[in-house]
């Protein structure tokens, strides 16, 4: 739930997306606001953690490629970005392997 100190953001929606936004949070068992809300907020979520390019600090750059240019032979964690731990175990678009875990 929003804190007292929650900012307000308006969004300008036509009668009949308010209409399907207004059934889709009844039948939720919540209100529009709300509903909106924790929609809004997974699909961000989604979207961010979805994304294909990943910039690396120019500080960290080194260490990163350091520590990408070592073969894989279990698995292992991305030291500059959490996010990349998964995608480490599964094919490279820029090597065409398969896995490399």
């Amino acid at each position: 739930m929003p804190t007292a100190s929650a900012a307000v953001l308006s969004v300008r929606v036509s009668a009949s997306e308010r209409a399907l936004l207004e059934a889709a949070a009844e039948q939720a068992s919540t209100n529009l606001s709300d509903f909106v809300r924790r929609r809004a907020l997974e699909a961000a979520e989604t979207d961010l953690l979805d994304r294909r390019i990943v910039t690396i600090p120019a500080k960290d750059r080194a260490r990163f490629e350091a520590w990408a240019s070592v073969p894989l032979r279990t698995p292992r964690t991305c030291p500059l970005e959490p996010s990349l731990n998964q995608s480490c175990r599964t094919s490279s678009a820029l090597s065409g392997s398969a896995s490399r875990s």
